[in-house]
């Protein structure tokens, strides 16, 4: 396997990745990033829903799946026989709320079910992404350390931090190479929000570039870990293709970029959107984002695998306006 990290290039990978929630807003940029650095025929996008737009994963293999559908899955790994396995199917922290059984239901079934099969099929590596709703209102807000109290008060976070020991215990009893993140907020321009918190972040873009004035459902002071999807998508391939002797955390790892609230990024927009306006109403969704961190110390990563963002607020708001721009029909 290419152990370079960050490379794009196609690589020499001996069988296929599957990446379990492909439709989702990670899902699709990480299936089109592995289709570019893999044969794209290797790359097998997975999902319980055939995509909304389909041409955003034409370039490759799609399969339906449902992971709570452990046969189903079984069968997809007999029959492509992965090397590597992103899985990335779960119940967001807002729409998790709603419907708190089912989403514990598939976030950690669905993850017992992909570890368990892992370990009986000799799957070479696993990925799970974590979030930092792990953390909760007894965690440190500001550089939120690595090792710290969590005490999660979402079922999305209490999911999570569940998951965090299930991967740390399977790498421990079954050598198992499972890796992760604790994503921030993640914003992208490929896909619409999913039902997260920090979805205002991915929406107000959407909305300055049609013309739109935007409500928020946060406070205008509301700090939040936020990151753009290219260094996601970085971050994620160079965890990924680190030497595993360099990973030494194995529950997930804090990942950092940058930080700011709904008024910095409404200030950071008018810059190029001048007559652009922000309302706010909180809702709901703000006693979850209180609960979360304001910046996040992501020293383990930078020193276990070189991590280093590349964006930062106004690189990523010019970037992201321009790719919208783009879109737009004529």
């Amino acid at each position: 396997m290419d152990t370079t990290p960050g490379d794009t290039s196609t690589s020499r990978l001996p069988g296929t990745v599957l990446v379990i929630g492909a439709c989702g807003q990670l899902g699709l940029e990480l299936t089109a990033a592995l289709r570019e650095k893999y044969e794209p025929a290797h790359v097998i996008a997975a999902d319980v829903r055939a995509p909304k737009q389909p041409e955003l994963l034409a370039g490759g293999p799609f399969e339906l799946l449902d992971v709570l559908d452990k046969a189903r899955l079984e069968q997809l790994i007999q029959q492509y026989e992965p090397k590597q396995i992103y899985h990335l199917a779960a119940l967001l922290s807002a729409t998790a709320e709603k419907d708190p059984m089912f989403a514990w239901k598939l976030n950690m079934d669905g993850l017992l079910n992909v570890l368990n099969l892992s370990v009986q099929y000799q799957v070479a590596q696993v990925y799970w992404p974590s979030s930092i709703a792990v953390f909760g209102p007894d965690t440190p807000r500001h550089d939120t350390p690595q090792l710290c109290i969590m005490n999660p008060n979402t079922v999305y976070g209490i999911s999570k931090l569940a998951g965090e020991q299930w991967c740390e215990w399977y790498h421990r009893k079954h050598g198992l190479d499972v890796r992760s993140l604790r994503y921030p907020g993640l914003i992208g321009y490929k896909s619409l929000p999913g039902g997260g918190t920090t979805d205002y972040a991915v929406d107000i873009y959407h909305k300055a570039v049609a013309g739109e004035n935007y409500q928020c459902f946060l406070k205008e002071d509301s700090y939040l870990p936020m990151m753009y999807m290219p260094d996601a998508l970085k971050a994620t391939l160079d965890l990924m293709h680190a030497p595993a002797d360099s990973i030494k955390v194995r529950t997930s790892y804090n990942l950092g970029a940058m930080s700011f609230s709904p008024a910095e990024i409404t200030a950071s927009i008018q810059q190029q959107v001048p007559g652009f306006e922000v309302s706010y109403a909180p809702d709901q969704r703000q006693a979850i984002a209180d609960s979360w961190p304001a910046s996040i110390d992501d020293s383990a990563a930078r020193q276990d695998w070189g991590w280093q963002p590349d964006f930062d607020l106004d690189k990523m708001t010019a970037d992201m306006l321009l790719h919208l721009k783009e879109m737009q029909p004529a």
